[in-house]
């Protein structure tokens, strides 16, 4: 279990939010009340400026979740571009929210409330936790399945009492956000600020799959229209070493030429490998590659890895 309360949490509404946040996204975000969408909202030259999940909460009203640190940047870059219909209000502070993941967060959580959690991957239900009243969104961020529990504020301490008390005989620990780090390098989950940036497309970064250039007009579309095929690309990188761990900015070198540098890196626990990922020519993505990191003044031999490591089909996240 872990808490993530200090996560960004915005909503948008308003009668024209709809087609705001469909103007804003490269997804498509105006789907099914209680749907969740993973997104980006880019620039005019395609570069991600923003990162997050948007689940829509009423036909009229939509939850952004982004990460703690790109609250105040993500919030300014939606209010610049909103218009007067549609409000744009942080509401960090009202929610506390809870992650509560693994093989047994299902045995966990189903005694405590009497909503059935059959409600699928990517979709969020109101329910009660205990006593509390909890908005649960089926999303992961370290690739297990579980939810994430939001509720008022001021019933986060009786939500983490309730869980951790009915988690003792399942093994349940509490987790932080390191734990976080070396789970989503496993899954490939991409970082803003340090693997995405507003310099980098989402096509370079690997998320083309969360662009829908059919749906119409975005900022940014024209752009990505004319860098399809872009000339780097993020790519996994294993290490040959497992105690040489790269924590970002080291230099990558392919067939001896430098090509980049890290983005973000970590050991994976489960995979018991030393994980990177890096910007490499499109020609030198393929796995199986050979690279090399410098780690602290000495030329680490690696590969170009297929990823995600862990669970590549995703059967765990939907179980």
């Amino acid at each position: 279990m872990f808490d993530e309360t200090s996560f960004a949490k915005i909503e948008i509404a308003g009668q024209d939010a709809p087609e705001f946040l469909e103007r804003m996204c490269a997804n498509r975000v105006a789907r099914a009340v209680g749907a969740i969408t993973y997104t980006q909202m880019l620039n005019p030259r395609g570069g991600v400026e923003c990162d997050f999940t948007v689940t829509r909460l009423a036909e009229d009203r939509f939850r952004i979740v982004t990460g703690t640190a790109f609250g105040r940047h993500d919030l300014a870059w939606m209010r610049m571009h909103a218009p007067d219909t549609v409000q744009v209000e942080d509401v960090t502070s009202k929610y506390a929210c809870l992650g509560l993941w693994g093989p047994a967060a299902r045995e966990i959580l189903q005694p405590l409330t009497t909503e059935e959690l059959s409600f699928g991957y990517m979709r969020a239900r109101e329910l009660a936790v205990g006593s509390v009243p909890c908005l649960a969104l089926r999303v992961t961020y370290v690739g297990e399945l579980g939810w994430e529990l939001y509720c008022p504020m001021e019933f986060g301490l009786r939500l983490w009492d309730t869980i951790w008390e009915a988690g003792r005989g399942h093994g349940l620990v509490a987790g932080g956000y390191k734990a976080i780090d070396s789970l989503r390098l496993e899954k490939g989950y991409r970082v803003w600020g340090s693997d995405v940036t507003p310099e980098d497309t989402p096509f370079e970064a690997g998320l083309g799959f969360a662009v829908k250039l059919e749906k119409g007009e975005f900022i940014g579309r024209d752009a990505l229209l004319e860098r399809t095929e872009p000339e780097r690309r993020l790519a996994c990188l294993v290490l040959d070493d497992p105690r040489a761990v790269a924590l970002g900015s080291e230099p990558v070198r392919v067939g001896g030429e430098l090509v980049g540098r890290v983005t973000g890196g970590g050991y994976g626990y489960t995979v018991e490998r030393s994980i990177a990922y890096a910007y490499l020519p499109a020609s030198s993505v393929q796995p199986g590659t050979g690279v090399e990191v410098e780690i602290f003044g000495e030329w680490i031999a690696g590969t170009v890895a297929a990823e995600p490591l862990f669970d590549p089909t995703g059967e765990r996240i939907r179980g």
